[in-house]
């Protein structure tokens, strides 16, 4: 494996075959560990990247010849007649994340066949972009009979529902990611034309207008990182700061209302707008704009202390898949697109970068196991868009759907995931996930080999160990997740109403480790020696939750987790099929145990509680015993009701006597 010097991680390490105007400068002051060098060797996490290989991708591919996703293209670059194929403008952007997520996947798994057929639709792709570097095939193939979301003419519509602009961020995301992790050229010449044109378009002086759905600018500084070009990254700014005053339609459902700097609240459509604070955290990175950075840190506040559902999604309300108001959750009608939570996890990764605050990946990290893993199926195969905490029966997962961008949006997604399990400065390693790895680093100034064993998030108990030639002076930053503490989550939505039995420990080749704490890591700073062994004993018990007051759906009621995992109540594993009848109780017992042939082998917990027999007379109870699943794992067993949010009742034998 090769070894990575983490303060140059993106810099200096690719070339192309344009000249470079300018090198990169600035970065983030942490850097992440990228994927390539992440080994990941567990059962839970490899299994699923090996199914997204093997499955997603290959179905996705499927399904986009299905639909008519690539001929589209073929029809765009005179290979074949016809009228555009699809529903929307935006399903090129489909095709964007499939490419995206096989380049992530090559570099882990051999396959001259996928390879080859990304190959191909890289050739599509260039024969549908027109000659002065245009790629919108709905356009090309309709021309003034585009969608009407398009509008008759270039750009007329793009701060509306166009999805010019959007299409183009997703497929500079894919070309430089499969010039990366291939070397060939085509893919980013043809993204290098496209953006140019762009260039050309767009400005000050030019057309003053912003992208209706934003991603583009994500997709820009990647182009900037790649090649050294600053007017890449100036088009990115540019995007950002005309939001408001320029010549569009200002609407708060694509966060245009007022000037980015000027936001304070997290309001509109949830991927739209975690797309962009993304984007403002990667620009802030690399000019210095501290008025991006005091923008998203006020909207982050705002997310996280009312807007933020305890599976880690974000946007309650269907109308506009956004933000409701503050403490607005509801549990049955909660929308929590896949999209979202995955554009939730880049959020905050980048603002853990910017702070090396690990509130950031506590909130990443919920997002990861809870909301992102429910949107897809253990077999890969099925999908879900919302992502309810309720259900009376009436959810499935499905194959595909007309939008399209949440399986996509998975393809691209779980390959990349080891590159959040660690980051470092120079001298720092940080430990974000504990997941067993392996990676192979530069690390002050010396290589250094850590191997990460255990069995998370079966239980709470991690190795480390560390293979080196010589010995290395360095910082360990482990992060102690909350879920391992008696702080629930950042701010006062959610709050455990137990206490941990036992304190986090660490040792240091069996010895207790004396430990400095840091933004919520646990700061191991010593002369490294070949062989040396960390262990992290985290608490790992079954925690009963309770949420903010003002969230109305949740008075009165309970929730259980596990250590990273949420986890809900399902029909298939009640005596009577049912759980909208049954009742927690506050105080009773509670257990969990490991099954092997239980939805791909979890913790299942088992809780006193009682039923209600009889709803008119919501006394007649009796006793039952409640069982829980992880969260990702509902809806493999058919219909039914589910529940993460419980009624609590207390025990009657334990209430106390007036």
């Amino acid at each position: 494996m090769k070894k990575l010097i983490l303060s140059a991680l993106f810099l200096g390490m690719f070339s192309c075959s344009r000249q470079h105007s300018a090198p990169v400068k600035n970065e983030y002051p942490v850097q992440p560990v990228p994927f390539t060098a992440v080994q990941v060797t567990d059962d839970f996490w490899s299994h699923r990247i090996k199914t997204n290989h093997r499955v997603t991708i290959p179905i996705a591919i499927q399904k986009s010849r299905e639909t008519g996703r690539i001929d589209n293209f073929r029809i765009a670059g005179g290979l074949m007649e016809g009228t555009f194929c699809t529903i929307y403008p935006f399903d090129d952007s489909d095709i964007y994340k499939i490419i995206e997520g096989a380049a992530y996947s090559l570099q882990m798994f051999a396959d001259p066949a996928l390879e080859a057929t990304i190959d191909s639709l890289i050739a599509l792709i260039g024969l549908a972009q027109e000659d002065d570097g245009y790629l919108y095939t709905n356009r090309t193939i309709m021309g003034e009979n585009s969608h009407p979301w398009a509008g008759s003419k270039r750009w007329e519509l793009v701060d509306d529902l166009s999805h010019e602009l959007y299409n183009l961020g997703h497929f500079y995301e894919a070309a430089t990611a499969y010039y990366q992790a291939t070397g060939k050229q085509e893919i980013l010449e043809i993204a290098l034309k496209s953006a140019d044109l762009v260039d050309r378009d767009f400005g000050l002086g030019k057309i003053e207008n912003w992208p209706g759905h934003q991603e583009i600018e994500i997709g820009l500084v990647k182009l900037y990182r790649i090649t050294g070009e600053k007017r890449y990254l100036d088009l990115a700014k540019f995007f950002l700061d005309v939001r408001s005053h320029g010549t569009g339609k200002p609407r708060s459902y694509n966060q245009s209302h007022l000037p980015v700097t000027e936001q304070s609240e997290a309001v509109g459509h949830s991927v739209r707008a975690a797309y962009m604070w993304s984007g403002m955290a990667d620009v802030a990175a690399l000019t210095g704009d501290t008025a991006y950075v005091g923008a998203i840190s006020r909207i982050w506040e705002d997310v996280v202390h009312r807007k933020f559902y305890f599976t880690g999604g974000i946007g309650a309300e269907g109308g506009h898949e956004g933000f409701g108001g503050p403490y607005e959750l509801p549990n049955a009608r909660a929308y929590c697109e896949t999209c979202a939570a995955i554009a939730n996890v880049f959020w905050n990764h980048r603002m853990f970068l910017m702070t090396g605050d690990s509130k950031y990946v506590d909130v990443l990290e919920r997002s990861l196991y809870n909301n992102v893993l429910s949107g897809v199926s253990l077999e890969g195969d099925r999908f879900f868009y919302p992502n309810p905490l309720e259900s009376h029966g009436q959810h499935e997962r499905s194959e595909w759907f007309g939008c399209a961008c949440c399986p996509s949006n998975i393809c691209r997604f779980i390959p990349s995931m080891p590159g959040y399990v660690y980051a470092g400065t120079a001298n720092d390693l940080y430990v974000n996930l504990y997941i067993p790895s392996r990676i192979s680093l530069a690390i002050a100034g010396d290589s250094l080999t850590l191997v990460q064993t255990g069995d998370m998030p079966r239980e709470g108990k991690q190795r480390i160990t560390l293979h080196m030639k010589k010995p290395v002076r360095a910082k360990i930053r482990l992060r102690i997740p909350l879920w391992a503490s008696d702080d629930t989550f950042p701010g006062n939505l959610y709050k455990f109403e137990d206490h941990v039995g036992q304190k986090t420990e660490i040792t240091v080749n069996g010895q207790s480790a004396i430990l400095r704490m840091d933004k919520g890591y646990a700061v191991l700073d010593r002369r490294w020696e070949p062989g040396d062994v960390v262990d992290i004993n985290l608490p790992f018990e079954v925690r009963r939750v309770t949420a903010h007051p003002a969230i109305a759906d949740n008075l009165g009621k309970m929730a259980l987790q596990l250590g990273p995992l949420v986890y809900c109540a399902e029909f298939a594993d009640q005596e009577n099929g049912r759980v909208l009848d049954l009742r927690l109780n506050k105080s009773g017992n509670i257990s969990f145990a490991w099954q092997d042939h239980q939805l791909g082998g979890c913790n299942m917990i088992k809780a006193d509680g009682f039923r209600i027999r009889d709803s008119a007379e919501m006394n007649k109870k009796e006793p039952a015993i409640i069982n829980a699943i992880p969260y990702y794992a509902w809806s493999h067993r058919g219909k039914g009701e589910m529940a993460v949010w419980l009624p609590t009742e207390t025990d009657p034998g334990t209430e106390a006597q007036p």
